[in-house]
């Protein structure tokens, strides 16, 4: 069957024309990450408030702070295994045969990290391009509630990529030059160079990483730049492969692995660990500066 879905990108439009197909399901990913006030200041919360005040018509959220990540993980927002996954996606009614939307409040990145999840294990799936934002500053129609989701009937059948992702050994024998590749820092450049507070136990970035900020790949209103854009600031990785790009947990990370795809590269993965995973060994090098 042809997928509902046109890309890894969806406007508003699209998404007001395909709501009440049976086959799409869409789900607001919006988890809350304040700014570290001081180095090891880890807070994160659920954005489920949020949607319950306002949210996209029969959007469900999904909780990227619970069932949606591992909790036996030594980091935070660590993906679950691919049947874990699959299940907590079957109790927000991503079942066989479901194509999913994903949005959020917070700038794209956490709709791109579940984009990713689903992607990992073969569901098909787009980010609603500029969120929450763009689909109520087009004037669609908003709700409020929080009823619970019916589940799917049959659960998806997870086929894993394994190759969107990349452990903490093949990002140390990168940077040692091991292995072939180019590491990539999605942090805003503070959190690159080491001068703003992180959240983790030490500041800086793995060293002969590259710097390339999520954020960075968004325009002023959340929405992916344009192409030509985007080939602009991705310059400096053309003749790289392959691409590994992390962040503090992975988020900010999966954010430019969206950028990227919609340029066509497919030889990007995300360290999910990130420098959360990192930074806990002190025997792991951080380098502070541009």
């Amino acid at each position: 069957m042809t997928s509902l879905l046109p890309g890894p990108l969806v406007d508003d439009s699209w998404l007001a024309a395909h709501l009440d197909d049976p086959r799409l399901v869409v789900l607001d990913a919006t988890a809350l990450l304040p700014p570290p006030r001081h180095d090891g200041d880890h807070r994160s919360a659920s954005g489920r408030a949020g949607w319950a005040e306002r949210h996209v018509p029969g959007a469900h959220h999904a909780d990227l702070t619970g069932e949606l990540s591992d909790p036996e993980a030594p980091y935070h927002f660590a993906v679950p295994a691919p049947e874990a996954l699959a299940a907590a996606l079957a109790r927000l009614s991503v079942g066989e045969g479901s194509e999913v939307v994903v949005y959020d409040t917070g700038g794209g990145i956490w709709a791109a990290r579940l984009w990713w999840m689903l992607r990992a294990i073969s569901v098909p799936a787009a980010v609603l391009d500029g969120g929450l934002a763009a689909w109520e500053a087009a004037g669609r129609p908003l709700v409020a509630g929080d009823a619970e989701p019916e589940p799917a009937a049959v659960p998806v059948t997870p086929v894993p990529r394994p190759e969107l992702w990349s452990g903490i050994e093949e990002v140390a024998a990168i940077g040692r030059g091991e292995r072939p590749g180019v590491l990539v820092c999605a942090l805003p450049t503070g959190g690159y160079d080491g001068s703003a507070p992180t959240r983790y136990s030490r500041r800086g970035h793995i060293p002969g990483s590259v710097s390339l900020s999520g954020r960075g790949l968004l325009d002023d209103t959340g929405r992916v730049l344009p192409r030509t854009r985007l080939g602009e600031k991705a310059g400096a990785l053309s003749d790289a492969s392959p691409v590994v790009l992390y962040c503090g947990g992975g988020i900010s990370a999966a954010g430019a692995a969206l950028a990227l795809t919609v340029l066509g590269r497919e030889d990007v993965s995300v360290y999910d660990g990130s420098l959360e995973e990192w930074s806990k060994d002190p025997a792991r090098p951080l380098e502070l500066g541009g």
